[in-house]
């Protein structure tokens, strides 16, 4: 049974009626069309679901919407600020970290995930912190690029 409610997305506030287990990912794509956010395998094994959830990755397709009613949820949408990419994001751009692109928004969200709570990693760090995203194509190591970019990048700009 549909059970009115509020989510929070990229700051704003949204109104939505669903029944509480349903998956935040049916939500964000369906009803508030927040399409970057992708359906990958429904299990959280892939990751091309990944949203922030009180800042940290999480499979979307995992939560329910009831759970994420409580926490404030960035997708990939939500990274873009006045005209300007992410970091992760113009790196990703920069060093052509995708190819059929369908893993790119949950490798993305996953990274700016870690760079949040590890802001110079080891090369180690990111492929431990990026093994729950796959990515079928194999453009692992331009990934790993972007990643170290996009830390060097935003470190420069905290200075």
């Amino acid at each position: 049974m549909a059970k009115p409610m509020e989510i929070e997305v990229n700051g704003k506030r949204y109104p939505v009626s669903y029944p509480p287990d349903t998956p935040l990912l049916y939500v964000l794509r369906d009803e508030l069309g927040l399409t970057g956010t992708k359906y990958g395998c429904g299990e959280g094994q892939c990751g091309a679901c990944t949203v922030l959830m009180g800042g940290a990755p999480r499979r979307s397709c995992q939560i329910p919407v009831s759970a994420a009613a409580t926490k404030s949820i960035t997708t990939i949408e939500g990274l873009e600020k006045d005209g300007k990419l992410h970091p992760v994001q113009q790196a990703f751009l920069d060093t052509g970290a995708f190819q059929c692109a369908y893993c790119t928004s949950g490798m993305v969200m996953s990274s700016v995930g870690l760079l949040q709570t590890n802001s110079n990693p080891s090369e180690t760090e990111i492929a431990q912190f990026l093994q729950g995203n796959v990515c079928r194509c194999g453009t692992h190591p331009r990934i790993m690029e972007a990643v170290r970019q996009a830390a060097k990048r935003m470190q420069e700009r905290g200075r």
